[in-house]
């Protein structure tokens, strides 16, 4: 894909869900813009790796994607990523991928199925000096808005463990059971947003 298919998003107004606190302001300083939204590049590669390897190897020993496989997907479709930038800094990310099966599977950790209908959420991370700060639920939040701009993007589906459950329900996420997908001696829940029966009240609140 052609760098200049990447779409840049223009940073708005947000009207988050209930109980999701609001981003503190950042001052502008020299020429960089305070807050930004923006698919990812394969530039942007080694910056996502270093905050995902901190967030994950330290608590899982494992990481989603390794720098080879973020290169991978930000090669293949960067307009399924979403970096929020402070002043020019990658602080939080996600990465997607194409997937066309009802389910995930092993292969869909590390593939990318253009003709599917279905976003394969990889990884979501936040620097750690910008954690508890309500980053991560913005930044879904926007990514959510983003997929449901794309006609061809139907459902967005995830893998995680059964403490984090909770988090995704709120933005609309729902479980399908265990995940058939394993990762060494973790196991998951595979829950499913559907992005068309929720477009509309989702699109006038991004």
């Amino acid at each position: 894909m052609s760098m200049q298919s990447i779409r840049c998003l223009t940073p708005v107004a947000l009207h988050l869900p209930p109980g999701v606190p609001e981003s503190p302001s950042c001052p502008r300083r020299h020429t960089l813009p305070a807050s930004e939204f923006r698919c990812l590049t394969p530039q942007d590669a080694a910056g996502a790796f270093e905050i995902e390897r901190e967030a994950f190897i330290s608590v899982s020993g494992e990481c989603p994607l390794y720098l080879h496989e973020i290169q991978h997907f930000l090669t293949l479709c960067p307009e399924l990523s979403l970096g929020w930038f402070q002043e020019g800094r990658l602080v939080a990310f996600i990465i997607g991928s194409l997937w066309d099966e009802a389910r995930l599977t092993q292969e869909s950790l590390t593939l990318h199925r253009p003709g599917g209908h279905m976003a394969h959420l990889h990884v979501l991370a936040v620097h750690r000096t910008f954690r508890q700060q309500g980053k991560g639920s913005i930044l879904l939040w926007r990514y959510l808005c983003h997929l449901g701009s794309q006609p061809t993007v139907r459902w967005a589906a995830l893998m995680c463990e059964a403490p984090l459950v909770p988090f995704y329900e709120r933005f609309g996420f729902r479980s399908v059971g265990p995940c058939a997908v394993t990762v060494g001696p973790l196991t998951f829940t595979e829950l499913h947003c559907s992005l068309q029966g929720q477009a509309a009240w989702r699109r006038n609140s991004c």
